[in-house]
């Protein structure tokens, strides 16, 4: 065999050895996923059940593992199997001070997703107070998520259209802190098989909610924005 041929048999051989980039909709089992706020854990094992890995995902939830377990029919089977799939489910984060988690203040992150921001059916969807609480938690989330996010990277917001979800300013939000609306797409649950929004909070946590219109919103940073 010449020398010529050795070197074509290597080549084909390193090319073989590398890991083949899965997409799902707007994620890739290349990028490095935060995924917060999860519910059941599902929209995490979508992702890791179509990059058949869940290495590149670190999932969070403002949950204990005992409270997922509660509230949720088939929570911990999704921790358990994301677990063995490589994925870093972290417990009891909150959104709003993730970037001082201990583990989470040394990552940066191509993709960090929040589906479905929301404190809880503390009042009325329609009320001053649930609105303002809502605001607070977008807010929140959207200047930590701005620490971990790399700097070509983006922030994915899923959320509700039309009243009151409107009222919750979260482009102009991500406007103030110094992120860029990148695009808007159409939220679509059948591009998640397995996907269940959950309402997480009160006796129907593991209940779904009602969609409707949603969109994903997608955000970068503003490299012009002063502090």
């Amino acid at each position: 065999m010449g020398k010529e041929e050795e070197y074509e048999e290597e080549e084909e051989e390193e090319e073989s050895d590398e890991e083949v980039e899965i997409w799902k909709k707007h994620y890739s089992s290349k990028q490095r996923i935060l995924l917060v706020g999860e519910g059941d854990l599902s929209f995490a094992l979508c992702l890791a059940t179509a990059f058949a890995s869940a290495r590149n995902i670190v999932a969070t939830s403002l949950d204990t593992q005992e409270d997922i377990a509660r509230k949720y029919s088939n929570g911990i089977e999704n921790v358990r199997e994301l677990e063995e799939r490589g994925c870093v489910v972290l417990y009891k984060v909150d959104a709003k001070q993730m970037s001082q988690h201990f583990f989470l203040k040394t990552q940066r992150f191509d993709r960090i997703v929040y589906n479905f921001p929301h404190v809880g059916f503390l009042y009325r969807e329609t009320s001053y107070c649930q609105i303002q609480l809502n605001k607070r938690l977008v807010k929140g989330f959207l200047k930590n998520a701005k620490v971990l996010l790399q700097k070509e990277g983006e922030i994915h917001v899923s959320h509700k259209e039309g009243e009151p979800y409107n009222k919750w300013d979260l482009v102009r939000k991500a406007e103030k802190i110094g992120l860029v609306l990148h695009d808007v797409e159409p939220f679509c649950k059948d591009d998640y098989p397995g996907y269940s929004n959950k309402r997480a909070h009160g006796i129907f946590s593991d209940a779904q909610f009602h969609l409707g219109d949603c969109s994903t919103y997608k955000f970068r940073l503003n490299l012009n924005h002063s502090p």
